[in-house]
């Protein structure tokens, strides 16, 4: 301890090059530390978006992400309610729920369009959470009447092209699975946006059973597997896998290409950022260091003429480093978790990404194996810029370094 004391009464010898180095250290750690967290945010969300679009997992007939379907549902999931039945018994699985993909025609009498369907259970609305928003009306439920017509929800987008309001009613046209065609009349229960105006202009939801109906079948298109905890979807891959060899899985990442793509571009940036930010650090310290070395060698002639080692030399300016660096990484840390809880209370939105019509809050995590990262780097920075620049000094000649000017 008492060399710490020794190398901090010797940093602040020259207390303005030692805040200066200190401020810079500081402000390199703050800059990584909330670059990682707001990627690390980035990364978590779209992550929970992808998994709640499709599920943690997707099963489905071994035909069905490999072959192209000559009649609908030809690679459909049969017996889909045993195979339901069977996974809820899994404690780590939060719900599974059937899905069933149809395309047709929406019409109101004077106008038709294109849509692609998903026929869905009411237990869809709640796995989604915050990433399905309902513009107008509500979503599905399963208290609709046997007798009514049924129920859909549409993207806005979809909506706005056919000037669709709920409670409006229309017809959908579409092929059985006998390959006929076949219509039902639906009402309109709400207008949802699912971020992603291309998917807006044709989305529509509809109960699964009357989809059924319209199809004519009780075939589904896939199962889709919603974890509690998102790190089980490897484990329980290989789970499902050999519980269920007959059947084809997917699991969230291998369907989510704007997630892996975010991912990579992130990666880069903030790659090359904290390449950046540390390599300002290590000029600073090295600078400051050698500022002092300069300064001090007639002091380190001094010590070597009374028997000091030039080991010894070194590891005093390694220690005064380390001192800079402590201080500059626990400034920097504070000043990290300050912005992080500022942006957190101040709900600062930002702008909708590409391809994306809704924004999203801004939040900087507080990572602790981030926050143990980025202080070992810059203090492992400060220690091998401190070695570097002490080391000749420290081996020096006496008589050289005492006529020092």
């Amino acid at each position: 301890m008492k060399w710490l004391r020794f190398a901090a009464r010797n940093v602040l010898r020259n207390k303005r090059r030692a805040l200066v180095t200190i401020v810079i250290s500081a402000v390199g750690v703050a800059g990584i530390l909330i670059a990682g967290g707001f990627a690390l945010y980035t990364y978590d969300s779209l992550r929970e978006m992808a998994a709640r679009d499709n599920g943690h997992i997707i099963l489905a007939h071994r035909g069905y992400f490999g072959q192209q379907e000559e009649t609908p549902l030809q690679y459909g999931l049969e017996n889909h309610r045993r195979y339901r039945k069977a996974l809820l018994g899994d404690e780590r699985i939060r719900a599974v729920l059937p899905k069933l993909a149809f395309t047709g025609l929406i019409s109101d009498g004077n106008k038709s369009t294109v849509f692609v369907g998903q026929g869905v259970s009411p237990g869809e609305f709640k796995v989604k959470g915050p990433f399905l928003k309902m513009r107008e009306g509500h979503a599905l439920s399963s208290r609709q009447q046997p007798d009514a017509d049924p129920r859909v929800i549409v993207g806005d987008g979809l909506a706005r092209a056919m000037n669709i309001h709920p409670g409006d009613s229309m017809t959908l046209l579409s092929t059985t699975v006998e390959g006929s065609l076949n219509a039902v009349d639906v009402v309109v229960q709400g207008v949802f946006t699912t971020g992603a105006p291309e998917i807006d202009k044709r989305l529509l939801l509809m109960n699964i059973a009357r989809v059924q109906d319209l199809l004519q079948t009780d075939k589904v298109s896939t199962l889709s597997v919603y974890l509690r905890d998102t790190n089980d979807t490897g484990p329980m891959m290989r789970a499902l896998h050999q519980r269920f060899p007959e059947l084809a899985l997917r699991s969230w990442r291998e369907t989510a290409f704007y997630y892996e793509a975010v991912r990579g571009l992130y990666n880069r940036i903030f790659g090359l950022l904290g390449v950046v930010i540390l390599l300002m650090v290590l000029f600073a310290v090295t600078n400051a260091l050698s500022m002092n070395v300069v300064e001090r060698t007639r002091e380190i002639g001094a010590l070597r003429a009374i028997g000091a080692h030039p080991g010894e030399i070194v590891r005093n300016f390694v220690l005064e480093a380390l001192v800079m660096g402590i201080a500059g990484v626990a400034l920097g840390m504070l000043l990290a978790v300050a912005v992080s809880v500022f942006f957190y209370l101040a709900d600062i939105q930002m702008p909708p990404p590409p391809a994306r019509s809704q924004g999203y809050p801004l939040v900087v995590y507080i990572h602790p194996p981030l926050y143990l990262i980025a202080g070992a780097g810059v203090l492992l920075l400060s220690v091998l810029s401190a070695w570097l620049v002490s080391r000749k000094a420290a081996n020096k000649p006496i008589v050289e370094a005492l006529a020092h000017v």
